[in-house]
């Protein structure tokens, strides 16, 4: 009996929709080319980030700066729509319509998950003894993303989400981690 490789499986990390918040490529509501939201320097006394830090959004391309303060978070529901950042409403960079509805993500390291579990023939689920953690983000996917049926089609879309990054690139420095900032 053969054992599968591991590009063949994929094991669920747990992550969540919070996990991929932390920096968010968004389209710049000026000039339409690429914006990123970070959450904001944090005051003297204010050493940790949570979900309702105020967050900061930043374009390269025309030097738009806004910070969010209203402690207001609205995920994107679904993917009958297109898909918004949750705290200034803007379109993210990183989605495509396809026949079954639109694939998103909020960053590279969330394309980056889609990709490897819809790549995946073997696809494990965290234990349910292991944490306390039922829900995550690979076990809300929907439906049509989890059938293998639709892989060839979901796994070009994710392809096309990366050649619009590579086509007119450059790479930026935001908290010690190098961020792929486009223009459009």
């Amino acid at each position: 009996m053969s054992t599968l490789s591991a590009v063949h499986r994929f094991r669920d990390p747990r992550s969540t929709t919070y996990d991929f918040i932390g920096s968010i490529l968004v389209r710049c509501p000026n000039c339409a080319k690429v914006a990123h939201v970070v959450p904001a320097p944090a005051g003297a006394g204010d050493a940790r980030a949570t979900l309702f830090t105020p967050r900061r959004l930043v374009c390269r391309g025309c030097g738009l700066s806004r910070v969010s303060t209203a402690g207001r978070v609205s995920f994107s529901r679904g993917t009958a729509q297109p898909a918004t950042d949750p705290y200034f409403g803007t379109p993210l960079r990183l989605q495509r319509e396809t026949r079954h509805g639109w694939l998103w993500a909020y960053n590279l390291d969330h394309l980056d998950l889609l990709q490897h579990f819809v790549q995946a023939s073997l696809r494990e689920r965290a234990p349910w003894y292991d944490t306390r953690q039922k829900m995550t983000l690979v076990a809300r996917l929907p439906s049509w993303i989890k059938r293998a049926r639709n892989r060839d089609e979901i796994l070009r879309a994710v392809t096309r989400i990366r050649s619009s990054l590579t086509s007119d690139s450059e790479c930026w420095t935001v908290d010690t981690t190098c961020v792929l900032a486009v223009g459009l």
